[in-house]
């Protein structure tokens, strides 16, 4: 990790803090989110918290192998009691430098480039410590993989957290991760991830976020894919204040799948951004975007994506989705679905719409004896499914549909079934 810091430094005093000018960052004002004076924990102080004892996930039946991340700190004082398959490594990123750094050095920085990304530059110069998660060749996980990150302060803070993971080939896991906020303090979470699918791989690869209005949140995160490998992804913002995420997706084997789907749900002042890139380098691959937004009250929202299918990149097939709801007059939807082909023997589509709650499903509703306020709630609840149901882990799937009725009722003000307690 250290080898990579001077560089980061030099690449980040070069560009400095993205602003609206540079193409990918034009809908969120960056130069806002870094303006306040964070606390930074360069001394690896470890906060007097145990997230076992205060965190407890009731979803149902949910059986997860669970870990934790303070602020940007691995909690490994209490390690999960269930026994991984022999070889799979769940840890401290700087530890595993430590004991295992011939795991590390063919990816740690292979993907994340800091010469051409400021925030990317910023987390490499100042990450301590993340997550490692490797998975051998033909090592099938079946408990999926929970990682909590939980934002801990008496001060306003800066974490800076790094994650790795690696699937060999043949290998398949399951991975979840939850964003949680324990204290009513701004919070700025800087995370660059990158992700190494092998060839026939497959990887499940969840994000939760269901913080609060005074966190602040910029995750970069880099995917490779070999032959004949599968992602599954799924993003879900489900309470924050603002957030920025960043997706690249690099299919580098032929016959390699892709799956994202992103959902968002704001209300208020709250402001999300989705940028994404899916690159098709090779011929036979395919790849589907399907992103959702539902903005009321002020929220703002924006997405950009584009699917770069390269020269001799043949036989690609592609469909990219963006779809948002505004649910209030003041809500703002920014959308830039793109396409960039240079090979001719394709299957790409792309789409876009931004539109308001159908008037006509609405009066039909009503004239059926429903109310206003549960018609519109209906409608929304049923605009959001189809991005709950491409979640393949059925627990999870079953109780965010739970808790999206409830966040549209106004009765869930964080992520109902995870108890935090101070």
């Amino acid at each position: 990790m250290n080898a990579l810091r001077e560089k980061a430094y030099v690449d980040f005093q070069r560009q400095g803090f993205p602003t609206r000018k540079v193409e990918e960052y034009r809908y969120t004002d960056m130069e806002e989110v870094f303006a306040p004076d964070y606390g930074v924990n360069l001394q690896r102080v470890q906060f007097p918290v145990n997230p076992h004892d205060i965190f407890k996930c009731s979803v149902p039946n949910l059986s997860t192998s669970l870990y934790f991340m303070v602020n940007d700190l691995f909690h490994n004082s209490v390690m999960p009691k269930t026994q991984l398959p022999e070889g799979v490594v769940v840890g401290s990123l700087c530890q595993q430098a430590l004991e295992h750094p011939e795991l590390l050095q063919p990816y740690y920085g292979r993907l994340a480039k800091t010469e051409a990304d400021s925030v990317t530059a910023l987390n490499t110069m100042l990450a301590q410590d993340g997550l490692f998660i490797y998975i051998p060749k033909n090592v099938v996980v079946d408990k999926t993989i929970q990682v909590v990150n939980i934002l801990r302060s008496d001060v306003d803070l800066m974490a800076n957290r790094r994650v790795l993971i690696v699937l060999e080939q043949g290998a398949q896991a399951k991975v979840l991760f939850c964003d949680h906020a324990m204290d009513e303090r701004s919070f700025l979470a800087t995370q660059v991830c990158e992700v190494f699918v092998g060839e026939n791989a497959h990887l499940e690869l969840y994000d939760l976020e269901a913080t609060h209005l005074q966190s602040r949140r910029v995750t970069n995160t880099y995917v490779r894919q070999q032959s004949y490998s599968t992602l599954n992804m799924c993003t879900i913002t489900m309470h924050n204040g603002l957030t920025r995420n960043t997706l690249e997706v690099d299919l580098a084997g032929q016959y390699a799948e892709t799956h994202v789907n992103g959902c968002v749900v704001a209300d208020k002042q709250q402001h999300v951004d989705n940028n994404t890139l899916i690159r098709h380098s090779v011929p036979n691959c395919q790849s589907n975007e399907l992103y959702k937004y539902v903005l009321d009250d002020s929220s703002v929202g924006a997405f950009a994506g584009k699917v770069l299918v390269v020269a001799d990149a043949q036989k690609t097939v592609s469909n990219e989705v963006n779809a948002n709801l505004c649910a209030s007059p003041d809500a703002r939807m920014y959308t830039q679905p793109m396409l960039e082909i240079y090979a001719d023997d394709v299957k790409c589509s792309h789409g876009s719409t931004v539109g308001q709650l159908n008037e006509q499903a609405l009066f039909y509703m009503r004239q059926r004896g429903i109310s206003e306020a549960e018609a519109r709630l209906l409608l929304k609840f049923a605009f959001v499914g189809e991005v709950i149901d491409s979640i393949k882990l059925e627990t999870l799937r079953d109780r965010l549909h739970y808790l999206m009725e409830k966040r549209f009722r106004g009765e869930l003000s964080h992520c109902e079934g995870c108890k935090v307690h101070n």
